[in-house]
């Protein structure tokens, strides 16, 4: 199937019919048809789908498993996120495979597409959950009781939809038979339109994390408690998002409050709890902990004030990431090669090839969002820019496969 067709099937999985938006989390029945989606066409292409102890999915194009070049991205989403994130780089790795078979490319090291699972960190709360578990950088057994909002845990999950999670850890073996992998992904934020460019190159991802606030106060009455007797965590957490935007801004940082759950809830009560979700990322390790730091002790003197408790944890980290500057060279040079001139971009945006970075070569294609906005369903991406980073992709696994 060309990318057109493989993206017209793939498009109303998980898809929100009143928002419009993706739902495609971790383990639900979504995240099943996305699965068998990938598997069916992978097989459709003579590949041989295999699952990891992780739950991510291989797809392998070759006889010789030493050496392989991988490629692919996720499927699973943020809630009522965009259809490109993700998604793209697996469509775009199948319909590379179909590109290069018709030319009659076979390649002398395997080619191997990947599906990671929890990517987004949407369900479980910890982004690119397979690859960390894949790579050592999360401990299984703390995978294994992540729970998300609905109280369902990671194990309970996988076990609900057929998957092992006793087998969750570290895949050395798998990660040793890897030479390189590259992700394609659709460019998140507006760097390439401005260059008038298609395609672009990752650099590095900023450094960021994930931090939990916890605001306990006491539950009273909206209509008669006297301001001067509330302890209202409503009010540290609020001023703790509009001092996480000043310092943000001084440190050059973003920081972001996303994510909100306030107890019990009610319209006509003072909450008791407020618990919040801090996405906090710089353009290095020293600026990232400054803003952090600087948050964090907004976060208590506002609690401290209004007679609130206060906890924070963090739930996720990744340091800075440098892609590997020869493979990157290589495939700017047969871009160049090829008459495509892809600049050179750093993103503040995680993704799995970050992880892996730390254990094999990896590198990034984007491929131009016009729009610039991601994790929304106004995410966009043309079919011609799309068609274009499937013959980027194509080209770049010719090269690295021969």
């Amino acid at each position: 199937m060309t990318f057109a067709e493989l993206w017209q099937e793939l498009a109303p999985i998980g898809r929100d019919p009143g928002t419009g938006g993706y739902r495609r989390y971790s383990w639900t029945p979504a995240d099943a048809q996305g699965r068998a989606w990938f598997t069916r066409h992978a097989e459709a292409l003579g590949l041989s789908v295999e699952p990891d102890r992780n739950g991510n999915l291989w797809a392998w194009w070759g006889e010789t498993r030493t050496g392989a070049i991988a490629t692919g991205s996720h499927l699973d989403s943020v809630p009522d996120g965009g259809g490109y994130d993700g998604a793209l780089g697996v469509a775009s790795a199948l319909a590379a495979v179909k590109m290069l078979k018709d030319k009659g490319f076979y390649p002398e090291r395997a080619v191997v597409l990947a599906l990671f699972t929890e990517e987004e960190g949407a369900r479980f709360r910890v982004p690119c959950l397979g690859s960390r578990l894949m790579t050592g950088a999360v401990d299984p057994d703390t995978a294994r009781s992540l729970a998300g909002d609905d109280g369902v845990t990671l194990a309970e999950a996988m076990t609900a939809a057929g998957a092992d999670p006793v087998r969750l850890g570290p895949d050395d073996d798998l990660l040793g038979r890897l030479a390189a992998f590259v992700e394609l992904h659709v460019e998140q934020g507006r760097a390439l339109a401005p260059l008038d460019a298609v395609i672009g190159v990752a650099e590095g991802i900023w450094p960021h994390g994930r931090w939990r606030f916890d605001f306990g106060g006491r539950a009273d009455h909206a209509g008669t408690a006297r301001f001067a007797d509330r302890n209202d965590p409503m009010l540290p957490y609020a001023s703790t998002v509009l001092a996480a935007r000043q310092v943000a801004a001084a440190n050059g940082a973003l920081a972001t409050f996303g994510k909100v759950i306030a107890e019990p809830g009610g319209a006509n009560g003072v909450s008791s709890s407020v618990r919040a979700w801090l996405d906090c990322r710089a353009p290095g390790g020293e600026s990232l902990d400054q803003a952090f730091t600087a948050i964090h002790s907004a976060a208590a003197d506002a609690a401290a004030a209004h007679g609130v408790t206060l906890t924070v944890s963090k739930e996720s980290y990744t340091p800075l990431v440098r892609f590997d500057e020869t493979l990157r060279d290589r495939i700017t040079g047969v871009l160049a090669a090829a008459g495509t001139d892809a600049p050179v971009l750093p993103t503040g945006a995680g993704h799995d090839a970050g992880i892996l970075a730390a254990r094999i070569p990896t590198a990034m294609l984007f491929v131009r969002n016009p729009t610039g906005v991601s994790h929304s369903p106004a995410e966009e991406a043309h079919l011609a820019d799309c068609e274009a980073g499937v013959r980027a992709l194509a080209l770049v696994l010719e090269d690295l496969a021969r």
